[in-house]
Protein backbone atom coordinates (compact mmCIF):
# COMPACT_ATOMS: atom_id res chain seq x y z
CA UNK A 1 0.00 0.00 0.00
CA UNK A 2 1.31 3.45 -0.91
CA UNK A 3 2.02 5.83 1.91
CA UNK A 4 0.37 9.24 1.60
CA UNK A 5 2.71 12.08 0.63
CA UNK A 6 2.48 15.85 0.57
CA UNK A 7 1.58 17.04 -2.93
CA UNK A 8 3.94 20.02 -2.56
CA UNK A 9 7.18 18.72 -1.03
CA UNK A 10 6.64 14.95 -1.47
CA UNK A 11 7.30 14.33 2.25
CA UNK A 12 5.76 11.10 3.54
CA UNK A 13 2.82 11.68 5.88
CA UNK A 14 3.33 9.82 9.15
CA UNK A 15 0.87 8.86 11.86
CA UNK A 16 -0.07 11.77 14.13
CA UNK A 17 1.18 14.39 11.63
CA UNK A 18 -1.10 17.38 11.14
CA UNK A 19 -2.22 17.51 7.52
CA UNK A 20 -4.58 19.46 5.34
CA UNK A 21 -6.57 17.60 2.74
CA UNK A 22 -7.87 19.02 -0.49
CA UNK A 23 -10.89 17.05 -1.66
CA UNK A 24 -14.49 17.25 -2.75
CA UNK A 25 -17.10 16.95 -0.03
CA UNK A 26 -18.42 13.35 -0.24
CA UNK A 27 -21.88 12.67 -1.67
CA UNK A 28 -22.37 9.44 0.23
CA UNK A 29 -23.42 9.15 3.84
CA UNK A 30 -21.66 6.93 6.33
CA UNK A 31 -18.42 5.20 5.55
CA UNK A 32 -16.08 3.42 7.91
CA UNK A 33 -12.73 3.23 6.14
CA UNK A 34 -11.83 6.89 6.55
CA UNK A 35 -8.08 6.47 6.01
CA UNK A 36 -8.62 4.52 2.78
CA UNK A 37 -11.18 7.06 1.59
CA UNK A 38 -8.84 9.99 2.27
CA UNK A 39 -5.91 8.23 0.56
CA UNK A 40 -8.05 7.52 -2.53
CA UNK A 41 -9.98 10.80 -2.77
CA UNK A 42 -7.83 13.43 -1.08
CA UNK A 43 -4.61 15.28 -1.78
CA UNK A 44 -2.50 15.77 1.32
CA UNK A 45 -0.64 18.97 2.21
CA UNK A 46 1.77 18.80 5.15
CA UNK A 47 1.51 21.43 7.86
CA UNK A 48 4.81 23.12 6.89
CA UNK A 49 3.75 23.59 3.25
CA UNK A 50 0.29 24.75 4.29
CA UNK A 51 1.76 27.35 6.66
CA UNK A 52 4.18 28.51 3.96
CA UNK A 53 1.32 28.70 1.41
CA UNK A 54 3.67 27.15 -1.14
CA UNK A 55 1.01 25.12 -2.96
Amino acid sequence: MNKPKCIVCDKEIKEDDFVFIKMRYPKRKGFTEIKAYLRNEGKFICEDCFNNKSY
